[in-house]
């Protein structure tokens, strides 16, 4: 039997450092769908293309590859501003979701190449729209103001500079987008487990978790 995790949640919230934790402990193929968008952009500009080009940033969504989300490059602004315009093309979003659904219906064997118990998607509209049937959903969440200084933080570890004022207006900007778009927005599936990490640390939240996929006696 092959389990879904779906992940859900806004920027800096805590989805990637669980998903990673339970990745791990339950052995599964991990997707951060978020670099689905920044891989896109990206093979388009190495190809000297257009990212605003519908036929040019389809092609390039129908052609990825798993391997290419792991280019260091797909953290860089002009990566993340390649992602930002393709992702206003309805047919990459199609060609994406098609990505996440087979990444989830068909995992990829583990690095070990050990074949894994089922796969982790993390992202905006995993619960809702890309897995309605996961058998796990989680939302993760946090104040604005608690993920705006974490997200600061990483930016200053990172050797950037960064202003703590705009790291939050950015963050307000991009949670009322995600929120308030017609097509998949940002909301809690009804049967997910919604984590609040405000006031907990990594250990905390991975431990509501494991309760809350024990309690369904999956593994």
């Amino acid at each position: 039997m092959s389990i879904v995790i779906a992940i859900d949640g806004p920027a800096a919230a805590g989805k990637g450092t669980l998903g990673l934790r339970l990745e791990q402990h339950f052995k599964l193929a991990k997707l951060d769908t978020g670099l689905l968008y920044r891989a896109t952009g990206f093979k388009v500009l190495s190809q000297g293309g257009d990212p605003e080009d519908p036929a040019q940033a389809e092609a390039a969504a129908r052609a990825l590859d798993p391997a290419e989300l792991n280019n260091p490059e797909l953290r860089t602004d002009e990566s993340a501003q390649a992602a930002s315009k393709v992702s206003a093309i309805p047919g990459v979003r199609a060609a994406l979701l098609d990505f996440q659904r087979n990444f989830a219906q068909n995992p990829p064997k583990l690095a070990d190449g050990s074949a894994a118990q089922g796969a982790i998607l993390d992202g905006r509209d995993i619960g809702t729209t890309v897995c309605p049937d996961a058998e796990v959903k989680l939302f993760v969440t946090a104040s604005t103001e608690i993920r705006a200084k974490r997200r600061f933080k990483e930016l200053r570890d990172r050797g950037l500079e960064a202003i703590y004022a705009r790291v939050l207006d950015d963050m307000k900007e991009r949670d009322a987008r995600d929120t308030s778009r017609s097509a998949s927005p940002l909301v809690a599936a009804a049967d997910a487990l919604q984590l609040d990490t405000s006031d907990m640390d990594a250990d905390q939240a991975f431990a509501a978790a494991l309760d809350f996929i024990a309690a369904k006696n999956l593994f």
